[in-house]
């Protein structure tokens, strides 16, 4: 009994072998492709990549019930004392000169007004908007001409493979607009989480937006033109999970590689010296 039976891997002397100038080119060609692909395989595997997924739940609820909103908004003709927020829902708030972590801007001399503000909204449908209704005293023709810089909902996610809604507002511009138009914007709220490689979780919202224009009176008559922005939450939630390839994945990638790469340039190898063994042999008038 010998341990040598077990040797699936016999070898042969090396003078029993014959080197070809064939064989050396598809060596070389084989460990090139080899190497080519092996960087290929490895260069998957350090990169991530990011899978998203759509289920039907509330992911954020440590919040509260709570949205976090970031709004930033110049109205190039009216005057900052004029500006005010306004917050309704269907939960019974109605907040009328919303001020507190809110900035306003004065622009063109004190002519216009960039407002700035981070508040939260309820989880239910609901609006808000800038206007002059908290104005201690109306203007005659309130210009309601505007840009919109930014709008956006929850965390601020700075990842360079989600492309997703999360401001679609921004560079909104109405400035060609009616003046005392008022402006609808309609909001479709999408929960969205991003989980990195750590496990962490931000959670932050993107939306789809339809706007329309009119010209809407008070009861009145007067003309009070706002800047509406009308959302409702969708049950979906879209998670996008930060993900690497396993490691027994990519040995078995690489694997793979070595084996069907030697296994080819061998079959291809043999081929062509059996057919140039032959060809010698006709030549020599040696094959009938």
């Amino acid at each position: 009994f010998s341990s040598f039976r077990f040797d699936i891997y016999r070898k042969v002397p090396k003078d029993l072998t014959q080197p070809t100038y064939t064989g050396a080119i598809i060596s070389v060609c084989c460990c090139l492709f080899i190497l080519f692909l092996f960087l290929s395989e490895l260069t998957g595997f350090i990169a991530t990549e990011i899978v998203n997924e759509l289920y039907v739940d509330d992911p954020d609820k440590d919040s509260g019930g709570k949205i976090e909103v970031n709004l930033n908004i110049s109205l190039p003709n009216l005057h900052c004392e004029l500006v005010g927020l306004d917050i309704q829902d269907e939960m019974g708030r109605h907040e009328v000169g919303h001020i507190d972590n809110s900035m306003k801007i004065p622009l063109n001399n004190g002519d216009g007004c960039r407002f700035e503000g981070h508040f939260s909204i309820n989880k239910v449908p609901g609006n808000f908007h800038v206007s002059t209704h908290s104005a201690t005293a109306q203007p005659q023709n309130p210009d309601m001409t505007h840009v919109i810089h930014k709008l956006s909902f929850g965390d601020k996610l700075q990842v360079q493979n989600v492309h997703g809604a999360f401001n679609a507002l921004e560079g909104a511009d109405k400035l060609s607009s009616n003046p005392l138009a008022s402006h609808d914007y309609i909001l479709k709220i999408v929960p969205t989480v991003y989980e990195d490689m750590s496990g962490k979780q931000r959670y932050s919202y993107q939306y789809t937006v339809a706007n329309k224009e009119y010209v809407a009176y008070s009861h009145t008559g007067r003309i009070i033109p706002a800047i509406w922005f009308r959302y409702d939450l969708s049950p979906i939630t879209v998670k996008y999970t930060e993900r690497r390839q396993p490691l027994y994945r990519f040995i078995t990638s690489i694997c793979a590689i070595i084996g069907g790469t030697f296994t080819v340039a061998g079959i291809l190898d043999s081929c062509i010296f059996t057919a140039s063994e032959a060809w010698k042999k006709i030549q020599l008038g040696k094959m009938q």
